[in-house]
């Protein structure tokens, strides 16, 4: 039985996915090498798949007319869309906007780093005089 390794590009199927699967392939006259991808069709096999996932797929009988290949194993899962809000939660809890006393200690120390400005009161007495 064959087996490949690529990543999974849709999972919008119910019980399919589409796994792209790259190889390397050496140009005969410009002796360089290249990437070439091809697209299956695999069975879930009751696995939660999504796009990005890195999969291994395992030939089997043909499932259906395009369908002949399983998913064996996920090697390597894509973030979640819920674990990316849950981060996002978690920034705005650590980096809110201080309130009660954290508010206070903020401001005092915002009031203790800014100069105070001479200027407006410079230009304020020369004004007066002339």
């Amino acid at each position: 039985m064959r087996t490949k390794k690529g990543v999974v590009s849709s999972a919008k199927m119910t019980g399919t996915v589409s796994v792209a699967v790259d190889r390397h392939v050496f140009h005969p006259i410009y002796k360089k090498r290249f990437r070439k991808s091809k697209k299956f069709l695999c069975d879930t096999n009751g696995l939660d798949l999504y796009a990005g996932d890195q999969v291994i797929i395992t030939e089997c009988k043909p499932i259906s007319k395009n369908k002949y290949f399983k998913v064996t194993e996920i090697t390597k899962a894509a973030p979640r869309v819920s674990d990316m809000k849950e981060d996002k939660a978690i920034d705005e809890v650590i980096h809110r906007e201080k309130t009660g006393a954290d508010a206070k200690v903020k401001e005092e120390t915002k009031d203790i780093k800014e100069p105070k400005d001479n200027s407006s009161e410079s230009s304020e007495s020369l004004d007066s005089s002339q």
